[in-house]
């Protein structure tokens, strides 16, 4: 369990915590959330110990081993391998590999002395009997999941660009196992396959974990808590970022309503304070409406929350209806190493296209190339009439003119040819109203750059959108409005990201680039998941076959006996989970039903209406509804899996 106990954090003027006060209970998976700036980061940072509150404290178990992934670099030894950064997690056998490693640095300078050479031994033999050589196998397996291919172990950290070394940090901080897990914002360098794999690793983690995130498919799939900093408070849900955003609107709906009611309470009181304050015979009537006036509180409303506004793209020009097309096409820098290659595709006028894969195999190369900004080095790239493209590049941020001004961008990218008021409508469009469009590039956050790209762009409206890693420093609610904006666009867009959720909610067709070449799944990802996860079955089927394809009649008759009784027991299986499935959609339904009777009647309170028992029952409610959807999410996964295996025996 850790307490954060009336803790009050400033920086300057600005109150980042302000008297805050929760229980985060072990084992719990806590999502943070909430708009850039307002301290979650700060949070992890007082928890590490890192830095100390100005007023409060945090209590967590003594003995509690805490793991902390920053967004920034640890140091590590540019001269430590790979495999080796990773194995030297915390704990004793970490201890152990650093102590190993010192002192054959000293027997390498020279230093030879039997003394060195016995202790050297010593923790070597420690090592084999901590299980040393499990930690490498471990290890090698985790940097696998993150991307890291055989060949990458034995090289130095300083050999990897900032991206993969952050990997690696992550790979030793999981393989750590620590008690309390912190993660800030740990699918930021990560590809849509290491994403899957650190969902995956993170469903079996056992302790306590606390992570800040704007990915909202690990929230959905991995918190069953959701913290929300704002505005110096923290407000906690019982429930994934799917429950807390739907959660949050309700409270804002009841506590709006519950609000009307108080002002019109008020109206009344002053009313009859104002009527009867004269008449001595209701001298002791107006003294207590003064009390209960005194007394009334307005409800307490959510604070504002991340992006003002939403994000309006123009309408395109019309189009061919084949938008580009790429014949045989492959692509090389050196004329040596194909980064792609023979891949045939063609989009058409409306198609939204995800383009996915492992880092390095080329996606944003083929941007390039659909852009036109990169020539072919074999085949042909066809693009379709009166198709206007735009392009924002993944580095584009980071290249813009500090000194220059959001307006002064745009009119830049107009060429002269935008009237202003045409280049203010458009930058309102994204974000940027008013002074906030004379703001310098310099002190613009990332996700302002990244809308303001998007204003350089359809100062020229496009009908072809070309959107390399778009939700790059955004957080959640201006990823949300992107999402939205991108769907109602009329035109063709293809881009490539990192966010699972993103790429679920917008592309309606997957490209996904493998070493073995470039693959199209006509269906979002949630089918492209299906179909990969359908030709892994059946590639393991067929081995399995082939591995136990006995001639012998006996042999077969075995295995149809081992086939029924597989069967009857999935069957029986089968039949539990879909009646826990149902039970706990009942239960979910009755209490919902039972949610929505009770905010009724606080909407339209009774003479009689008990307010704290009323809240102490939705209270209560709430976490039944998170409690029973999580088991509901588990079981229904559960009975998901086992039709996989059911109808495969079926089948065979």
């Amino acid at each position: 369990m850790i307490d954060f106990n009336d803790i009050c954090k400033s920086y300057g003027k600005q109150d980042i915590f302000d008297h805050v006060s929760f229980r985060i209970n072990q084992g719990e998976r806590v999502g943070i959330v909430g708009p850039n700036g307002t301290g979650k980061t700060t949070l992890f940072q007082i928890l590490s110990g890192e830095v100390s509150p100005d007023k409060g404290d945090v209590v967590i178990p003594k003995k509690a081993r805490l793991g902390y992934l920053r967004q920034q670099l640890d140091y590590y030894d540019p001269e430590d391998k790979l495999i080796e950064f990773v194995c030297t997690a915390e704990g004793e056998l970490g201890r152990i590999i650093e102590q190993i490693h010192a002192l054959e640095k000293r027997l390498g300078s020279g230093e030879n002395s039997p003394s060195l050479l016995n202790e050297l031994g010593h923790l070597q033999s420690a090592f084999e009997a901590q299980g040393g050589y499990d930690l490498k196998h471990k290890a090698a397996a985790a940097l696998a999941g993150l991307g890291f291919q055989e060949r990458d172990l034995e090289k130095k950290m300083d050999d990897f660009s900032g991206g993969w070394q952050m990997r690696a940090c992550m790979a030793k901080t999981l393989l750590a196992e620590p008690d309390i897990l912190l993660l800030d914002e740990p699918s930021n360098y990560l590809d849509t396959p290491a994403v899957e794999w650190l969902r995956k690793r993170l469903k079996g983690y056992a302790g306590t974990l606390l992570m800040i995130s704007h990915d909202r498919f690990l929230l959905n799939s991995i918190t069953n808590i959701t913290l929300e900093v704002n505005s110096g408070h923290i407000t906690r849900y019982p429930g994934n970022y799917s429950y807390y955003a739907r959660e949050r609107v309700e409270r804002q709906r009841h506590a709006e309503a519950a609000q009307v009611n108080i002002d019109r309470e008020r109206e009344r009181l002053e009313r009859n304070i104002n009527r009867f304050r004269a008449k001595a015979t209701k001298a002791a009537q107006v003294q207590s409406w003064i009390k209960m006036l005194d007394k009334l509180e307005d409800a307490d409303l959510p604070q504002d929350l991340h992006f003002k506004g939403t994000i309006r793209i123009p309408d395109p020009p019309h189009s061919g209806a084949e938008t580009v097309r790429l014949e045989d096409a492959s692509f090389s820098y050196d004329g040596k190493r194909m980064i792609f290659s023979h891949v045939n595709l063609a989009l058409q006028r409306g198609d939204k296209v995800g383009i996915i894969g492992y880092n390095g195999m080329g996606k944003t190369t083929l941007l390039k190339v659909l852009a036109g900004r990169m020539p072919l080095t074999a085949g042909t790239r066809t693009l379709g009439h009166k198709v206007v493209t735009g392009y924002q590049a993944q580095e584009f941020a980071e290249l813009l003119t500090p000194e220059m001004s959001a307006f002064d961008i745009v009119r830049e990218a107009a060429g002269g040819l935008v009237p202003s008021q045409r280049i203010r409508e458009i930058l309102g469009s994204f974000g940027f109203s008013g002074e906030s469009a004379e703001k310098r590039c310099a002190v613009l956050s990332g996700g302002e750059k990244i809308r303001l790209c998007f204003a350089r762009i359809f100062v020229n409206p496009p009908n072809f959108l070309i959107l390399d890693e778009p939700t790059t420093h955004l957080d959640i609610a201006a990823r949300e409005a992107l999402q939205q904006a991108i769907n109602n666009f009329a035109g063709t867009v293809c881009l490539v990201s990192h966010d699972i959720e993103f790429i679920r909610g917008t592309a309606k067709t997957i490209v996904e680039m493998r070493p073995d070449g470039v693959r199209q799944y006509l269906g979002g990802y949630d089918y492209y998941m299906e179909r990969v996860a359908a030709e892994q079955n059946t590639a393991e089927n067929s081995k399995l076959s082939n591995e136990n394809n006995p001639s012998s009649g006996d042999s077969r008759k075995d295995q149809r006996r081992e086939r029924a009784q597989k069967r009857q027991e999935l069957s029986r299986d089968k039949r539990h989970l879909e009646n826990e499935t149902a039970r706990l959609e009942k239960f979910i339904a009755d209490a919902e039903a039972e949610k929505d009777k009770l905010m009724e009647q606080w909407m339209v309170p009774q003479a009689n209406f008990d307010f704290a028992t009323n809240q102490k029952r939705l209270a209560e409610l709430e976490c039944d509804i998170a409690s029973a959807t999580e088991q509901w999410e588990k079981s229904a996964a559960e009975l998901e899996q086992l039709m996989v295996q059911y109808n495969a025996i079926h089948e065979s």
